[in-house]
């Protein structure tokens, strides 16, 4: 598997290139610690080795981004979660992730979002930034908000969700949830151990015809719709974003 960690307060991002883009550059940056990355935040990655198979042309970069929401304000006992609204610092931490997607290049063209009031909030900020993730398709999904919180439930409803509201020609997908599921799900998904704290992103990058034809998290084989392999998933981890 090949790792990168990306820091949301800097414009460096240390990512190793995936097989797809490898084979198409001709070349693989490295990463110099060759066993693991950690980020500020504590996160630990395992770096593993991938093994490439030759890519098909009909089979294309799908990349999946996995957000969880912006932090969240306790000031009112008497809302209901669902319906608590940002704080401040949540205000500004999703300013801070939509400009460092914009950077990268990670624009999604369809944006799957629980409709809980401090999630809505953070995509709503992410908008008012970047005037392109105003031309994304954007579905509000009501499961989300309960899945998460089901053990070992999340990456095959995401799956799902995914496949049921994407087409052929959308390449990038960004889901907007909430823990534990979406830790579990970014991990299910790559094969790493993948931490998620609130407004943090983690970036997988696959290949396949299309969204239904990819495996997510069942054991990749090395056929027609997937052309490389990590362990038993069939997404590598671009980068995570985090905050600390």
């Amino acid at each position: 598997m090949n790792v990168g960690v990306c820091d949301m307060h800097s414009a460096i991002c240390s990512t190793a290139i995936s097989p797809y883009h490898s084979h198409h550059l001709g070349r693989r940056r490295t990463v110099r610690n060759p066993s693991r990355l950690r980020a500020k935040s504590s996160l630990l990655i395992e770096k593993q080795d991938a093994q490439v198979a030759e890519p098909l042309s009909d089979s294309v970069s799908r990349r999946l981004i996995l957000l969880r929401h912006a932090q969240s304000s306790w000031e009112n006992p008497s809302l209901r979660d669902h319906d608590r609204p940002l704080s401040k610092s949540g205000e500004e931490d999703a300013v801070k992730v939509s400009r460092k997607l914009q950077q990268m290049g990670w624009i999604p063209e369809l944006i799957l979002s629980s409709d809980a009031t401090r999630t809505k909030e953070t995509l709503k900020i992410m908008q008012e930034q970047v005037q392109e993730l105003l031309e994304a398709e954007v579905h509000f999904v009501s499961s989300f908000y309960s899945i998460a919180a089901m053990d070992g439930q999340t990456a095959e409803h995401l799956q799902k969700v995914i496949c049921r509201y994407s087409r052929d020609e959308i390449l990038t997908v960004m889901c907007m949830g909430h823990n534990r599921g979406w830790e579990e799900a970014a991990s299910m998904f790559s094969g790493a151990s993948v931490e998620l704290k609130t407004c943090n992103a983690a970036l997988l990058e696959t290949a396949g015809k299309s969204w239904d034809e990819v495996p997510f998290h069942y054991p990749a084989q090395l056929h027609s719709d997937i052309f490389f392999q990590v362990n038993s998933s069939s997404f590598i981890v671009y980068c995570v974003l985090y905050n600390s």
